[in-house]
Formats: structure tokens, C-alpha cells, sequence
């Protein structure tokens, strides 16, 4: 006589995944789709949401706390990115509630797109693409840009990612230091206690800090002014990491050199300032975007789940 098969989990997935990802969950659970469009409101389906073992979500969406009460059957939350800002760790440890993320798979691509960015930035290489594309080049030479080998390297924040710009970095003969709460075990770049003496040093400065309330606003107008009118800035953080009110009013009025972003504020709407200013490097939130990488994302986002479904210790916790 053949068993009965295992019934199928209960999923919330909060918010859209990658459709590989979004495939496998449907394969193998009961999927109950959910956008966090209002954080403060309640779940719209909350009679099933009840029913829910398991919330599945990306870093940018999270999980609205205001959600926890109503999902009263929750087992695990596996988050698809590395951004914890948006997710209630405390409320989760409160419930002795497991929650994982997937750190380390990305470091790489984000990294390389760190100093993808940071060439781009100054040798200004998608404005000389535009310059050749308008026909312009027919008229003239292209301005001059700025060297990369062997200028000074200031990194905000040297976790995972941030050694991994550094490690590249370092191919560029370039002097690297950098800021954090206390000095990093095992590495022999410079600790720079003071964020606004390492901007004052820096010829660039790149953000490989976590988002949050601790961090917000962290690099304001005074940090931007020390980086000076030669300066480029480098985020691929979170958006909230940067006043982005006041790094507007430094690149317009020259305070700041440029700048290369790859977050913003409010995703994925970018002020017209930054659009229109042609020493401003933009991309889309793309530091992970390879298929190798996301891929490793969403097995980790897959492993975190199947573990915590189970009972058992999660691959990749949230500190």
C-alpha cells in the first residue's frame, strides 16, 4: 500500500521573485501571494495567511511587522537578498522565530560591480559612450577623466563586501582604508576611526555598509563636502545609507566630484537631478544581477526554507 504523500507547505510569498525561484516554490508548496504595498495595514488574505509555515521574501520587500500576529502558524522566514533592514529581527527573535538570508554567494558580483562602478565613475567610460553615440567625438576630443592605479581607496563598512573591494582594489596599486565601528580581524588595510577624516583622505569613497536605522543618513553633506570637488562617491549599499537631498546639492554645486550609484531612495524612481547630471554614474540595482549569482541565491533561499519547515538549523541565519 502506498503512503499517503507529505502535505504541501504553506508559503507566504511576499512580494516577486525570480521566476525560477517562484516556479519551485509553486512545484512544491501551496503558495499564498501578498504585496507589501502598505506595511502598516494588515494582511488582505489573513484567514489563509493563518495558515502559513513559512514567509518567503527579498531583502527590499521584507516582512511588514504589523504581519507577524496574524501568522500565528510561522515556522521560518527565508529572504532572498542580504539587506536586513526591512525584515523585524527583533519581533522574530522574540518568537524564537528562525530567519535566513543569503550572505557570501553575492560578494563577488557585488563587488566587481563596486569597482565597475568606481571606473566607470572617473574615466567616465558611459559618458564617453554617449559622447561617441551623439556624434559628438566628430566636433572634438573628450574631456579628460580621472586615474584609478594608485589613488587613495576609502571603504565605509568592511564586512564581506567590502574586503572583497578591497582585495580588487588592491590589484590597483591602489591605498586602501577604511571605517568601521572597530578595527577588522586579519586584514592590514588602515582602520580610520573617523568617517569625515577617511572622506577627507579619499580620492573615492565606496559604501559597503548595512542599511537600517543606524546607518541612515550616515553620509550627509558635511562627508560629501570632505570628499571635496574631485571626489566620487560609490554606493552599493542601500540608498538610505546617502542623504540623497544633500548629495543632489553637492554635485550641483561642484562640492562633490561625482558619484555612481547603484541604490537610491525610493526604488525604483530616480530624481531628474541625478538623471540630468552627466557626472553621475546610474544603474538599477544590479550589484547582484548575474545568473550565477542569483541562482546561488535562490538554492540558499531554498535551503534556508527546507531547514526551517523541518526543525532544524538553519544554513544561513541572520545575525
Amino acid at each position: 500500500m502506498t503512503a499517503p504523500a507529505a502535505p504541501r507547505a504553506v508559503i507566504l510569498q511576499i512580494g516577486p521573485l525570480m521566476p525560477a525561484l517562484d516556479a519551485t516554490l509553486r512545484e512544491h508548496h501551496e503558495v499564498l501571494p501578498a504585496q507589501a504595498l502598505n506595511a502598516g495595514a494588515p494582511l488582505a488574505n489573513a484567514a489563509d495567511a493563518a495558515r502559513a509555515t513559512a514567509v518567503v521574501t527579498s531583502a527590499p520587500v521584507g516582512v511588514p511587522a504589523a504581519w507577524l500576529p496574524q501568522l500565528s502558524a510561522l515556522k521560518v522566514v527565508s529572504s532572498f537578498g542580504v539587506g536586513l533592514d526591512q525584515l523585524p529581527l527583533a519581533d522574530c527573535r522574540a518568537r524564537g522565530l528562525p530567519v535566513g538570508y543569503t550572505p557570501d554567494v553575492l560578494n563577488d558580483c557585488v563587488a566587481d560591480l563596486a569597482m565597475g562602478l568606481l571606473l566607470d565613475g572617473a574615466r567616465r567610460i558611459a559618458a564617453a559612450d554617449r559622447f561617441v553615440r551623439r556624434g559628438d567625438w566628430l566636433q572634438g576630443r573628450f574631456p579628460l577623466a580621472t586615474k584609478v592605479s594608485g589613488k587613495r581607496l576609502g571603504i565605509v563598512g568592511l564586512g564581506r563586501i567590502g574586503q572583497a573591494v578591497a582585495r580588487r582594489a588592491a590589484g590597483f596599486d591602489m591605498d586602501i582604508a577604511y571605517t568601521k565601528r572597530s578595527p577588522a580581524e586579519g586584514v592590514n588595510w588602515r582602520h580610520e576611526p573617523s568617517l569625515l577624516a577617511l572622506a577627507q583622505w579619499a580620492d573615492f569613497l565606496v559604501l559597503t555598509v548595512a542599511g537600517g536605522a543606524d546607518t541612515r543618513h550616515l553620509i550627509d553633506a558635511g562627508v560629501l563636502r570632505a570628499l571635496g570637488p574631485h571626489g566620487l562617491l560609490v554606493n552599493v549599499a542601500r540608498g538610505s545609507v546617502v542623504d540623497q537631498s544633500a548629495l543632489i546639492a553637492c554635485l550641483h554645486s561642484g562640492e562633490l566630484g561625482g558619484a555612481a550609484l547603484d541604490v537610491f531612495d525610493d526604488e525604483p524612481r530616480v530624481p531628474q537631478a541625478l538623471i540630468d547630471m552627466e557626472q553621475v554614474v546610474l544603474a538599477p540595482h544590479m550589484a547582484s544581477g548575474t545568473r550565477d549569482t542569483r541562482q546561488a541565491m535562490a538554492d540558499l533561499t531554498l535551503a534556508n526554507l527546507r531547514a526551517g519547515l523541518a526543525g532544524e538549523p538553519l544554513p544561513s541565519p541572520t545575525p
